[in-house]
């Protein structure tokens, strides 16, 4: 696991950067959904100045802790990068963290 980004927690919301090799992003905003019309839909939204550039799904890992499972896309990309948002031990900060998917053997 990498981790791609550092956010600081206010309320409900997370602010903070991601940065890999081709991707720098600041002020990287993570906010509630608060029109959420089906059990599927996400519940946060990401964004950059005015564009969405992902979204996020409240889930519970293994070791009953909570977590954001992320979706970030943008046109530039070969394809979506797929990560995960955990607190911190204070509660105050969060680590996005990305892993490599297991490739599928045919």
């Amino acid at each position: 696991m990498a981790t791609i980004g550092a956010f600081k927690k206010t309320n409900a919301e997370y602010v903070g950067e991601i940065v890999t090799l081709s991707v720098q992003a600041k002020n990287v905003k993570i906010v509630p959904e608060t029109g959420a019309d089906s059990k599927n839909a996400p519940s946060h939204r990401l964004f950059v100045g005015r564009a969405e550039i992902g979204a996020a799904w409240a889930k519970t890992s293994n070791e009953d802790r909570a977590y954001l499972s992320i979706k970030i896309d943008d046109p530039s990309f070969a394809a979506p990068i797929f990560a995960n948002l955990f607190d911190d031990d204070t509660g105050e900060t969060a680590s996005l963290t990305w892993s490599r998917p297991n490739r599928r053997a045919d």
